[in-house]
């Protein structure tokens, strides 16, 4: 597994789920939708950080370096806010702005790295990108699995 293509599928799928979330008029709905992307969203921070960021910021030069800095501090964010998301519920008013809020940051993000980050790493990591789509996509079925036990 090309580790580029499992970040763009990542983010294929949360955008799609942003779309079903704006498009929900159910809150019950609406909370099973925000509840998934979640832990899309965490799942998928988890292997950026845990095993793409490290080696992007091995290989990569300092533009690149800079960018996976700003990445990491924008996962903190989405952190703060999934978890203010988590206490509140669908039918509070201010949940659908705070998930509006997670919508605009998690867009920007992907639109950073797939324009800044992912070519860049696609050219630095070449030789590497099938062993660390690999660990990548064993590490993202354990994290799932783990997941769907606890929900």
């Amino acid at each position: 597994m090309n580790p580029i293509q499992l970040l763009k599928n990542d983010h294929r799928e949360v955008k799609k789920m942003f779309r079903d979330y704006e498009k929900a008029t159910d809150t019950r709905k609406k909370q099973e939708i925000a509840e998934k992307v979640f832990m899309e969203l965490e799942v998928h921070a988890k292997i950026e950080e845990e095993i793409f960021y490290p080696a992007v910021r091995e290989q990569g030069k300092d533009e690149t370096k800079k960018v996976v800095a700003e990445g990491l501090e924008e996962h903190h964010v989405m952190d703060v806010l999934i978890r203010e998301l988590r206490r509140l519920d669908a039918k509070q008013e201010e949940f659908d702005a705070k998930f509006k809020v997670l919508t605009e940051n998690v867009e920007h993000h992907i639109e950073e790295e797939e324009t800044e980050m992912l070519p860049e790493a696609e050219k630095t990591l070449k030789s590497d990108l099938d062993e660390i789509g690999q660990k990548m996509m064993a590490r993202k079925e354990k994290l799932l699995a783990a997941a769907s036990k606890s929900a």
